[in-house]
């Protein structure tokens, strides 16, 4: 900010605001790239995500594994009662082992594990996906709180420079300067400023415990705060360049492709499955008193009825079903790329002729109004006016800064990868 007032020789106003000094990083003050890795390690959702994946490629396991061949034992004609020729119980019984295996035919296993798969591969998507939504909670907390500190510094400033003019005040007063109303009234306006600190201060702890929250950290607020560049950037790229990042990179629409190589698979499965598979047996066993013998056997079902067409008529819908939300998937991606770049670049028209011109301008204007009103030139209510007029530009500024923040943030999150800092 500028103050470009000019003061007669041994006149006094009070000095502008200065910009903060820049913070020191201490071991708690954490960068935007140090909160993302918090986020990563720590957050329970995420966490959970990761292990639904285990359990997709669990699954995987399963549908790759082959029939268990079966063993059946059997002995017959053991005759343990008394009578009839003299023999033993087992003289004449018939022992016999069978070894039988279902062999399935038309790729059911191969047909089972790719399905597996491509589950699996919709899983790790919906995690980027959940990842990406994170992030954009992540980036708004963060953003919530340099802007609840930027908001929380104004106040402070704006408190400063006024117990500034309250001095002044009282000095002209004891020499006679100004009535005691308007020192009074002067007086009565800085619990206006009070309330200001107070509220930007509660607005900082629920920040800093949004944040907390997201990263699932129990450090006490007072020690826990965050560092970042609080400003904004007029450099955008064309919204078809946001657009085809956002094909290339969205996990959701990602995911909704995926869905339908799924039904697909699914589909092939479902007519595997309406295929006969034998089952080939191989039997070994003895015939009274010595002879044995070997035999194999071949057994299928006759499929009179088919009982999967249902699956394979369901499966086959789910296909053209899973199109249909793949398209709308990918006209959604259209529809938030093109809504966060309007409003990025509504915050940047904004934001322009405030640093340009606006802020300065209302500095001087403060200024210029309490060197009038020091000076009998100007009246009480017009000083106020032009100090209430200068914190709302201050306050809007920030505001403003914190929407263009905000507003890259979900711009990134309709793209699927920070393409704005």
């Amino acid at each position: 900010m500028v103050l470009g007032v000019g003061l007669a020789s041994g006149q006094t106003a009070p000095p502008a605001p200065q910009a903060s000094a820049p913070q020191v990083l201490t071991s708690q003050a954490l960068t935007w790239e140090q909160v993302k890795d918090r986020l990563e390690l720590s957050n329970p959702t995420l966490l959970a995500g990761k292990l639904n994946i285990s359990e997709l490629q669990a699954q995987e396991i399963t549908a790759h594994f082959r029939p268990n061949p079966q063993l059946t034992l059997l002995a017959d004609q053991i005759d343990p009662f008394p009578g009839g020729p003299a023999h033993g119980p087992f003289a004449y019984w018939l022992p016999s082992a069978t070894v039988s295996y279902l062999h399935e035919r038309a790729h059911k296993r191969e047909l089972r594990t790719e399905s597996a798969k491509q589950a699996t591969a919709i899983g790790v998507s919906q995690q980027q996906d959940l990842e990406r939504n994170l992030l954009f909670s992540l980036r708004g907390a963060f953003v919530g709180t340099l802007q609840a500190k930027a908001v929380l510094q104004v106040a402070k400033d704006n408190l400063e420079y006024y117990d500034h003019v309250l001095k002044i005040s009282r000095d002209r007063f004891e020499a006679g300067d100004i009535a005691q109303i308007d020192l009074d009234r002067l007086e009565l306006q800085r619990v206006q400023y009070e309330s200001d600190l107070q509220s930007a201060d509660v607005n900082l702890r629920t920040a800093k415990i949004q944040l907390l929250t997201l990263l699932n950290d129990r450090t006490p607020v007072e020690q826990f705060d965050v560092v970042g560049v609080f400003d904004f950037s007029e450099q955008m790229d064309a919204l078809d360049f946001y657009r085809q990042m956002a094909v290339d990179n969205r996990p959701d629409l990602k995911a909704a492709v995926q869905s339908v190589e799924l039904a697909q698979s699914n589909y092939k499965l479902a007519e595997a499955n309406g295929s006969t598979d034998p089952t080939f047996s191989f039997d070994v066993g003895r015939n009274p008193p010595i002879d044995a013998y070997i035999g194999f056997d071949v057994n299928f079902p006759l499929r009179i009825f088919d009982r999967n067409q249902g699956e394979k008529l369901r499966t086959k819908l789910d296909i053209t079903r899973n199109e249909r939300l793949r398209d709308a998937a990918k006209a959604q991606v259209f529809s938030d790329v093109d809504s966060a770049y309007a409003t990025l670049n509504s915050n940047v028209i904004l934001l322009r002729p405030y640093k340009q011109k606006y802020l300065a301008q209302a500095v001087r204007v403060r200024d210029t109004i309490f060197f009038s009103y020091q000076h009998g030139g100007a009246a009480l209510l017009d000083f106020l006016n032009a100090e209430s007029e200068y914190r709302a530009v201050e306050l809007n500024y920030v505001n403003l800064v914190g929407s263009y923040l905000t507003a890259a943030a979900q711009l990134n999150l309709a793209v699927g990868r920070e393409v704005m800092q």
